[in-house]
């Protein structure tokens, strides 16, 4: 039988996913595991987790070598565990006996030098690093609005839009699905806050861009891609999430709710949903060659994309591990697929030949 690990930082991340897709193995000749990566013997290479036992539904302790095929669900944040785990991460990354699903995407910032040079530099909003607040304080003087992000962000967590008044300065932010904001009144309380906010993590900017509805919510358009059985990408589906009246997230983390984009698009005069559509198919043929060209290769991308009220389609996110809340919410019916994708596709890449999986994991060493 294949072996299938789901490495995750920790035991309690994501538990009705990974055994939904524990509970479909058997039927693709697998065994199902799951770890975290500290959790790993050095000099054993023997790994204490857990086996999903299919007669019991059940999870149980378990010792046992370290999968053959793993799916990547580690997100890392700035905690003393996730800097353990990110070494040892890139130290299986670069075994030739273990194949990922995905190798993952660098940074925001990273991600925007690549993909700048690329065809699909117009859908980009400029994107600077902020690395000190003169630049930030320029940006915003010429600019009048901006938008801060950590360039590792996720969720939307850490990310500010500023706005230069006439004599004053405004700053909004969205925690705990509250819209957070803050008036200063001069540039050098501005900068007492900004310092430590840019110093503690590093931030990127870019312009605001308008992304509002009619009603003032902000809203983008999640995409799902995964490759198949094959090994060929393929849009598992997309559906608009709208974020909280006069917010600036339309992440659902954030307290959004999500649109089928079918019942979105329906009241647009049939030349703007074409050139809409057109946009999108443009981007999403284009992006996950490009991606696998500059990086590694990858299992699945979640795309955020803005449309402005000038009719401008912007690339916002790119995720390698994404969620697959809005898929649920708009095509229930799809949740059997969406469980059985990462299976299919770690038996495809067991069943690859040898060659072929010698020049896959000389790409991954290449990086």
């Amino acid at each position: 039988m294949i072996v299938f690990g789901i490495m995750t930082t920790s035991m309690e991340s994501e538990p009705a996913y990974i055994t939904d897709i524990a509970n479909l193995a058997e039927s693709c000749g697998m065994e199902c595991y799951r770890f975290i990566p500290t959790n790993i013997n050095p000099l054993t290479l023997q790994v204490n987790g857990k086996k999903f036992i299919p007669s019991t539904k059940s999870w149980v302790d378990n010792e046992f070598p370290i999968p053959a095929i793993v799916y990547d669900r580690c997100f890392y944040g700035d905690d003393d565990h996730s800097k353990q785990c990110i070494p040892i991460v890139s130290w299986l990354k670069n075994r030739p006996d273990i194949t990922f699903l995905g190798y993952g995407l660098p940074n925001k910032l990273d991600l925007y030098e690549v993909l700048k040079s690329t065809v699909l530099s117009a859908y980009l909003p400029l994107t600077q690093s902020a690395s000190n607040t003169n630049i930030v304080l320029n940006e915003l003087t010429i600019k009048k609005r901006i938008i801060l992000k950590p360039i590792n962000g996720s969720q939307g967590n850490g990310i500010y839009y500023l706005k230069k008044n006439n004599k004053s300065w405004h700053v909004k932010t969205e925690k705990h699905k509250n819209i957070i904001s803050r008036i200063f009144p001069n540039e050098t309380k501005l900068t007492k806050w900004l310092q430590p906010l840019i110093s503690k993590r590093p931030y990127l900017m870019q312009p605001y861009l308008e992304l509002s509805n009619d009603e003032l919510q902000p809203f983008d358009l999640r995409i799902l891609l995964q490759k198949r059985h094959d090994g060929k990408w393929g849009e598992m589906g997309r559906g608009i999430r709208i974020g909280s009246t006069g917010g600036i997230l339309s992440n659902l983390s954030a307290g959004g709710s999500i649109l089928p984009y079918a019942d979105w698009s329906s009241s647009f005069l049939p030349a703007k949903k074409e050139y809409i559509n057109q946009e999108i198919e443009y981007i999403l043929s284009n992006l996950p060659p490009i991606l696998e060209n500059a990086f590694l290769p990858l299992f699945e991308i979640g795309i955020d994309i803005g449309i402005a009220k000038n009719g401008s389609i912007w690339i916002l996110d790119i995720n390698s591990k994404p969620g697959r809340k809005v898929l649920l919410h708009t095509q229930p019916d799809i949740k059997e697929t969406l469980n059985l994708a990462p299976l299919l596709y770690g038996k495809h890449l067991s069943q690859l030949d040898l060659k072929e999986r010698k020049s896959y994991y000389e790409k991954t060493l290449s990086h």
